[in-house]
């Protein structure tokens, strides 16, 4: 059984960062692409960034490129999502969310084992 427990979220002010993380359980860690998704009160769960399974690539949604950054240690199984500049709009739950095959993915529908989440919360 995979476990995602999510760490790192908090309330900020507009323009400041946060580091979240996520770190998984299980000793194929590595053969997986990992993904970052957020939900906002009211709103779907969107897709915020993926990495492939060696690192080697990352794919961004419009909203966060240039300002998120995600990376992955293969050796510590873990994920984490660095965040800049952050905006208010940027308040959501954020989930870590494992793929179902090696490379990036950008739908929910790509992953099949999801963390709790970890609330951020951006005020202006």
């Amino acid at each position: 059984q995979v476990q995602l427990v999510e760490s790192g979220g908090g309330l900020v002010q507009a323009g400041g960062s946060l580091r979240l993380s996520c770190a998984a359980s299980g000793r194929t860690f590595s053969r997986f692409a990992m993904g970052w998704f957020r939900q906002a009160p009211g709103k779907e769960r969107e897709f915020v960034a993926s990495i492939s399974w060696s690192g080697g690539s990352t794919r961004y949604s419009d909203s966060t490129k240039g300002r998120f950054t995600i990376s992955r240690d293969n050796a510590q199984n873990t994920v984490p999502l660095q965040m800049n500049s952050l905006k208010p709009e940027d308040t959501a739950v954020y989930y870590c969310a494992r793929g179902r095959g090696l490379y990036i993915a950008q739908t929910n529908e790509q992953y099949d084992y999801w963390g709790q989440g970890t609330q951020v919360t951006v005020s202006s």
